[in-house]
Order: C-alpha cells, then structure tokens, then sequence
C-alpha cells in the first residue's frame, strides 16, 4: 500500500484511515438522509461536495446522493463509485485541497444519526466456516463425522428475513417461541438461549436477470462492499423447529449489521490465499488465486451497566467457502441477484477455543460457561447484555476497518 498523507490528521490506524472511505447512509436534525464517507471522526457529504463542484466530470447523478439509501449510487457501476471516493481521498490527502475552503461539507460522526445504507431486497444466510461447522456436528450429531455429506461439495446456505435486518445499536427483544424439554412435550415462552454469531456480510453491486447465472471468474465484480454483521440465534427454538426445512423462528427475530460499507477496492490489499479445499470442488466453483481476506475479528459482552469483556477473537480469513463461490453457487440456478442484497457469510470460527464465533461453541453448548471480568459467567446472552462485534484488516501499520456492530438484549416484550 502506497503511503498518502491527511491534512485531516487522521491516523494511519483509525478504522476509517485514508486508506478506507467506506459508504454511509446519514442525517443530522437538520438534514434528511444522504449518502457519506466516513474518514476518522467525521462524515463527508458526499451530495454537499457535489453541489459546491468539488466532484467533477464523474458522470454522476446527484440525486442519487440525496436519497435514503444507496443503492441507486451503487447502481451507477464501479467506475462512478470509484471515481468519488478516488475524489474524496485526493480532496483529503493534497495540500491545496478545494475541500479546505468548504469544511461545512464535513460534520462529526457524533453529531450524525446513521441509517441502513442499503434497502435490502433479500438477504442469505451461509454456513461457511468449516470450523464452525464441525464444531457444530460434534456437538449435535457425530464426533467422528462432524460434516454432512454435502458440506465439502457446496456453500450451504439459506434463505433469510431481509425485513428484520437492523442497524448498528438498536436493542432486540428476547424472541419467544416454541421448545421441547428433553422430557414431556414442547412448551411455549421466551427463548432461554440466545446467542450472536460473528458474521460478516457483502453486498451485491448490480442486478443480474432471472435465469441468468453469474460465473465464478465475474462474481467479484457484482459485490460492491463488505459490512459487520450478527445473525442472532434463538438455539433452544432452532433445535426444536430446523428438522426437516432449517432455520425459521429462531433466526428471524433480528439480525444486527454495521452502518458503513468497506468497499472491495479498499479490502484489495488484504487478499490472502484460503484454506484448501478438499475434496477438488466442482469447476462451476473453482476460484484460484487469493480469494480471500485477512480481516481480524473480536466480540465483547457488556453486562448492563458494567464492563466490556471480549470473549472471542477471530479472523474473516479461516472461510472455507469464499464470497466469490458463495454468489457464483447462488446464482448457478437461475436465482436473479439486485443491488442491496445481502449475503452473509455464516458463523465465523477459527482453530483454537478463543476464536469461536458464538455462544454455542465458546460455552460448548453450555457445559462450559465464559468467566466476565464482573465475575459473572455466561452459557448463553442474557437480558441486558451488550454484543458488540468489531473488524479491521491491517497491513504495515495501515488500517482498514468496519467500526462496530453493537445491540442490546432487552428482556421479551
């Protein structure tokens, strides 16, 4: 990565560094909502450079800068995307920046409410850590043959609840539902295992047709960014509703993602090679090269009114499937993809105990309760727990990151 200066004085270790500019979604009391990047404490307005001049010759509509969400500035294609925060990074980086005579183009992230920065239209939920599967299939099924037959072979997945996809700091209530004790027959009331699952999400970038399939070697051209994301879990529900169609009630009571988007152009340099997939897959999804992203990962738990303890650290890079198998395999059938679309990339689990990515697994279905530092123990998310995820890939002393996904469990309304 080629160094670039701030006049900002923003540090090359901020989440939003100069090298990141990711895309927001803002509004202020008195302005409506409107497309932004983030660069360290601040937003810039991205429709207020436009109106001032300071985004020539890119082909851009400037309405698509004042809507609510932004997918139809993502629509617009790679090159005017690129082309404005390319725009954004030159009018923070040189010295005799136009921007400096117009610094009510940039407002304080503490003085902005974010918004969903996308209408999502579908949302799919993968199954893609090989870890997390196994962990899974030990605990559910065989120790010996923790992975189905299928798992090696495909990216499983399902599809979700786009409607109930929220943003970063909105509280959940605890889901009610339906739930079998070991003995006597299924009972009716509050979940009494809730847990997060350390996600993270891409969005799509273009439309494709139904019937049209999108190939391996093109997919990464139809993801436009990645975002943080918790897939909230009901386990004592799922366990009890997933046979014989799969999650249901137990995942669609909230699912939590983060507000700025970290578009691919910036996470390029973060590339890294992914596990080897063995068995040889099928040539629809054969994706040499590195397809993968070196993208740390942590959870903390904070109990209500006490102190954060992060209980997980973990890396984006331990995927088994990898984003560009998992659209190539959605599509393959036909299935039309649109911008906004979310696709999530499963539990995210590494090698070692601390790198589990959910209750389930870091308690061990419960047999092994995680110490707080208040001196509390937790098998599962109880009423008034704070999760909070947080990402960021770094290279020689340059980072890039997702800020954080944060929710609160409030008890069954």
């Amino acid at each position: 990565m080629n160094t670039i200066s701030n006049w900002l004085g923003v540090t090359d270790t901020h989440d939003f560094s100069i090298y990141n500019l990711p895309f927001g979604i803002f509004s202020t009391d008195k302005l409506t909502p409107r497309a932004g990047i983030a660069i360290g404490d601040q937003v810039v307005d991205l429709s207020a450079l436009a109106e001032k001049g300071l985004l020539p010759n890119l082909r851009l509509d400037v309405e698509t800068l004042t809507q609510n969400t932004l997918n139809d500035f993502i629509r617009s294609g790679k090159p005017v995307t690129n082309a404005v925060r390319e725009a954004v990074q030159r009018l923070c980086s040189e010295e005799k920046s136009p921007l400096k005579d117009h610094l009510d183009c940039l407002l304080e992230q503490k003085d902005v409410n974010m918004h969903l920065p996308v209408r999502i239209g579908d949302y799919t939920d993968f199954y893609s850590s090989i870890e997390h599967a196994t962990n899974v299939g030990k605990m559910f099924r065989d120790p010996e043959n923790a992975l189905l037959p299928n798992w090696k072979h495909i990216p499983v997945g399902y599809h979700g609840r786009a409607s109930s996809v929220i943003l970063s700091g909105q509280a959940i209530h605890r889901p009610k539902g339906q739930t079998k004790p070991n003995d006597g027959p299924p009972i009716f009331g509050p979940s009494q295992r809730i847990d997060f699952e350390l996600e993270m999400g891409f969005i799509v970038g273009s439309d494709t047709e139904l019937g049209d399939s999108i190939a391996i070697d093109q997919a990464e051209a139809h993801i436009f960014g990645m975002v943080l994301f918790n897939d909230w879990s009901a386990r004592d529900i799922q366990k009890w509703e997933y046979v014989p169609l799969g999650p249901f009630l137990a995942k669609n009571f909230g699912s939590s993602m983060s507000p700025w988007i970290v578009t691919m152009e910036a996470l390029a340099p973060f590339r890294v090679q992914g596990p080897v997939q063995e068995p040889t897959v099928l040539p629809y999804l054969q994706s040499p090269g590195q397809q993968n992203y070196d993208i740390s990962l942590e959870v903390g738990i904070t109990p209500d009114k006490g102190e954060e303890t992060v209980i997980s650290r973990s890396n984006f890079k331990y995927m088994y499937w990898n984003m560009a198998q998992q659209l190539a395999h959605h599509t393959v059938n036909g299935c039309d993809v649109h911008v906004g679309d979310l696709m999530a990339s499963g539990t995210i689990s590494g090698p070692t105990e601390d790198s589990y990515g959910s209750m389930l697994e870091l308690a061990w279905a419960g047999s092994k309760p995680v110490q707080l530092q208040d001196g509390s123990e937790r098998k599962f998310i109880q009423d008034g727990d704070t999760v909070t995820l947080k990402g960021y890939s770094e290279k020689s002393g340059k980072r890039v990151g997702f800020g954080e996904v944060t929710t609160k469990i409030l008890p069954t309304k």
